[in-house]
């Protein structure tokens, strides 16, 4: 049995990667896109009820600022050469129910700390834990979730609120990334303890 998480709900925040319309419409695995987001949109209910901050992020670039580094394998590059970005592209999906409470981070890669004000904005909350969902698990969630660990931020990871483009990709992160940077749970565990 899971060791309960005793959820300071006054220093515990919920951080939301990339439930965008542009990214959650691909298809992802071991959860549907549809499962993610219904779960993320649960807990982001219960965080605000619960008066506790709530930091949708999302990846907003243009040509001129976008990470343009040398790769092997860019499946961006790809999908903008096979089409133009819809404009709606990385205004979040409707279920999300953006509130005015909300703390919105824009970032132009991976994680959502790197060149945003997320720290600071959590700091100021007196923020020490956050609940990490959304998309994608090894790439999106992982990469804030490292930094997270390393700014000393305890962290909880809604399992069930996240997905990638392949089960083995999820479980390598969940399993051998996630685990030794926070504790795994599914959504219900950690609504549970918002009741």
């Amino acid at each position: 049995m899971a060791e309960q998480l005793n959820i300071d709900k006054t220093k515990t925040a919920l951080v939301i990667i990339d439930l965008q319309k542009g990214i959650a419409a691909r298809e992802f695995q071991p959860n549907d896109s549809k499962i993610v987001i219904a779960n993320a949109a649960k807990l982001a209910d219960a965080f605000r009820k619960n008066g506790m901050p709530v930091f949708p992020v999302h990846v907003v670039s243009s040509e001129k600022d976008r990470l343009n580094v040398a790769v092997d394998d860019n499946p961006w590059a790809q999908m903008r050469q096979q089409q133009q970005m819809p404009a709606d592209w990385a205004d979040f999906v409707p279920e999300l129910k953006k509130a005015n409470s909300d703390v919105v981070i824009t970032k132009k890669q991976w994680g959502a700390f790197y060149g945003t004000d997320l720290d600071l904005q959590l700091r100021r909350r007196g923020i020490t834990t956050i609940v990490l969902c959304g998309i994608a698990t090894n790439y999106g969630v992982e990469s804030t979730a490292r930094f997270a660990y390393e700014y000393g931020f305890n962290q909880i990871f809604a399992e069930d609120a996240m997905a990638s483009m392949t089960k083995e990709m999820h479980d390598s992160s969940v399993n051998y990334a996630l685990k030794r940077m926070g504790r795994v749970r599914k959504t219900d565990e950690i609504l549970k303890e918002l009741m």
